[in-house]
């Protein structure tokens, strides 16, 4: 790994070794906001699991109810009575913040009515289909929510899992190593100096016998 082009003197390695406290501080916490998007990251996808069962269960019994209704009634009856819904689902969206990231929240807001059809041609089975039906939708929302939860949490995993590579695999380790380089340039002109300051005196003390 190449070292940094510095000027290897004290006052640069003074600033290095601050520069390497300042990254490894940086890392401890980047580190520590990985392994906490981690859990919430995984903390959504079982939020997003049990919800979607919890969907697949409503909706396999609401055919089923739906199934009866149809055996019960006339495939017309039935489309007539759902051709003119009076039921409308708004979707009020808000944010919250988790571990800094910015995830949707969403809330239905229902109004009016889903059974404005005639109950005296349809049966009493089609009422309690549709009101299986009404209860997905809020989950679905939710689903919704726990996937883009998912999303911007592991897009989120992925920045700050490259930003703790780059300091632990390259800025750390280089800067260790020029603070080496710098030690080993130090140390050497140390050394040249103590041999001259020595060949000096050697020759001064000549030069008085």
């Amino acid at each position: 790994m190449a070292i940094l082009k510095i000027n290897p003197n004290r006052m640069e390695l003074l600033k290095l070794r601050r520069r390497l406290a300042i990254a490894k501080r940086g890392h401890k916490l980047l580190k520590d906001k990985l392994d906490e998007l981690m859990k919430q990251f995984l903390e959504q996808v079982r939020k997003n699991r049990d919800i979607r069962k919890e969907i697949e269960e409503k909706l396999a019994k609401a055919y089923q109810i739906f199934t009866i209704a149809r055996a019960e009634s006339s495939a017309e009856i039935i489309e007539e009575a759902l051709f003119y819904p009076r039921m409308v689902t708004n979707i009020e969206i808000s944010e919250k913040r988790l571990m800094g990231v910015r995830v949707p929240e969403f809330e239905a807001v229902q109004e009016g009515m889903f059974d404005c059809y005639g109950l005296s041609t349809t049966p009493a089975v089609l009422d309690k289909a549709l009101f299986s039906l009404n209860e997905i939708v809020p989950l679905l929302i939710k689903l919704s929510e726990a996937e883009k939860a998912v999303e911007l949490i592991a897009v989120e995993i992925e920045k700050t899992r490259r930003r703790v590579n780059a300091l632990e695999h390259v800025l750390i380790p280089q800067l260790n190593e020029t603070i080496t380089y710098i030690n080993m340039k130090l140390d050497e002109a140390e050394r040249e100096n103590r041999t001259r300051l020595m060949k000096i005196k050697e020759i001064v003390s000549e030069g008085t016998t």
